[in-house]
């Protein structure tokens, strides 16, 4: 299978950067399955063409929010090239940030389906698809320096928003490693609505449950609760 290259809108150093990880193919493991789920896929989504690659971050490059997610799913972005696009993670979080203002459409189906982000850029901590949606620390590891380079390109940005407390610990590891500071961040706690300071030109870090459906079936994290930490987002953006 023939790796596809990055096609997306982000042009100078940030382009780059994408098309980079579009290109990666460090963790063995990752690859052959993003591969392989494509060649072997639900019923729901047979006869679809498969991106089957690291997914590259997708919004505004001046965004004011950064959303750092977990990674990509196996059916949603592993297929369509965009994170959180095409599975229910994707339609729950999507919904919330129209409400919020930060999306011009409620739904984000296909990577071609007229969404764009507004004020805010979309990334993850790992890139590729993994096995059961559980990157191991390795592989993380691995990505983490794409993130890092996100952040210190990303430049505009004032709010950050983790989704799940996997997204919250990359954050915090790529913010150590494209400043350098290795105390950044050591021993804050993850909780929904939680929010952290995390020192003088830093943006400020806000907490969500990821919107996965073991979290939004079961009412861990519902609409109305997705709605106020965005609402809280909004608030220290306008402040």
């Amino acid at each position: 299978m023939t790796t596809p290259t990055y096609d997306g809108p982000l042009t100078g150093a940030l382009g780059a950067l994408q098309r980079r990880i579009v290109a990666c193919d460090a963790c063995p493991r990752l690859v052959e399955h993003r591969r392989r789920v494509a060649v072997t896929p639900p019923a729901r989504h047979r006869g679809s063409a498969y991106w089957a690659a690291p997914v590259p971050g997708n919004g505004d490059p001046h965004a004011r929010l950064l959303i750092v997610g977990l990674a990509p799913a196996s059916h949603g972005s592993n297929r369509t090239a965009r994170m959180f696009t095409g599975d229910p993670s994707a339609d729950f979080l999507t919904a919330a940030l129209h409400r919020a203002g930060f999306a011009s459409q409620p739904a984000s189906r296909h990577r071609d389906g007229g969404l764009t982000l507004r004020g805010a850029f979309v990334t993850a901590a790992g890139r590729c698809a993994p096995p059961q949606d559980k990157p191991t620390p390795a592989e993380l590891a691995a990505c983490r320096p794409f993130l890092a380079e996100e952040l210190r390109l990303l430049t505009k940005v004032r709010v950050v928003l983790a989704l799940g407390r996997i997204a919250f610990d990359g954050y915090l590891r790529a913010v150590r490693q494209a400043t350098g500071v290795d105390g950044i961040g050591r021993g804050l706690a993850f909780g929904h609505g939680v929010n952290h300071l995390l020192g003088e030109g830093l943006p400020a870090l806000c907490c969500s449950y990821h919107p996965s459906p073991r979290n939004t079936n079961t009412g861990r994290l519902t609409a109305s609760s997705l709605d106020a930490v965005l609402a809280a987002v909004r608030a220290r953006l306008d402040a």
